[in-house]
């Protein structure tokens, strides 16, 4: 591994240990020239994922532009990063357990949407606008509409 710092090729890994929900290991490294500690992760290579598009284009997946979509859905919302990044590695996973090399991203969405669903409602109801591309603001509102009976469902059944 090369030390970030001065390049120098040779270092001892200091600490080790399972992270990600056991789907990454986080290494402690030392430099063995300059001393400077620096993280690495190792995760399990996948096959390469597919996204095919709502107009059939197919293209690779992104964690970064899932991170953006989500990222813009919490806005100025109490969502920390910590969450964000737990929304990401669960969809991933969830995807990866399909052990398929394509996938729609309306079956993405979908799994946002339930993630942003438990999480938050401004949230939820940001995402949904984009992904379902609401057409008017009628759609919009019974979207918040749908979302409140839900939450007074679910409110009523967890009282009992």
């Amino acid at each position: 591994m090369k030390c970030p710092f001065c390049g120098f090729e040779e270092d001892k890994v200091v600490d080790s240990r399972s992270s990600k929900e056991g789907q990454a290991v986080r290494r402690r490294r030392e430099c063995l020239k300059c001393e400077k500690r620096f993280t690495t992760y190792e995760y399990v290579e996948t096959v390469p994922l597919t996204i095919i598009k709502n107009d059939q284009r197919r293209e690779p997946y992104d964690r970064q532009k899932l991170l953006s979509g989500i990222m813009s859905a919490c806005k100025k919302r109490p969502v920390g990063m910590e969450q964000i990044d737990g929304i990401i590695d669960r969809i991933e996973n969830d995807i990866q357990k399909l052990s398929k090399t394509e996938v729609p991203a309306t079956d993405i969405g979908k799994l946002v949407m339930d993630e942003l669903y438990k999480l938050d409602d401004v949230a939820y109801v940001r995402f949904a606008s984009v992904y379902r591309k609401f057409k008017d603001k009628g759609e919009f509102v019974n979207e918040v509409k749908e979302l409140d009976a839900r939450t007074t469902v679910h409110q009523l059944k967890t009282k009992k």
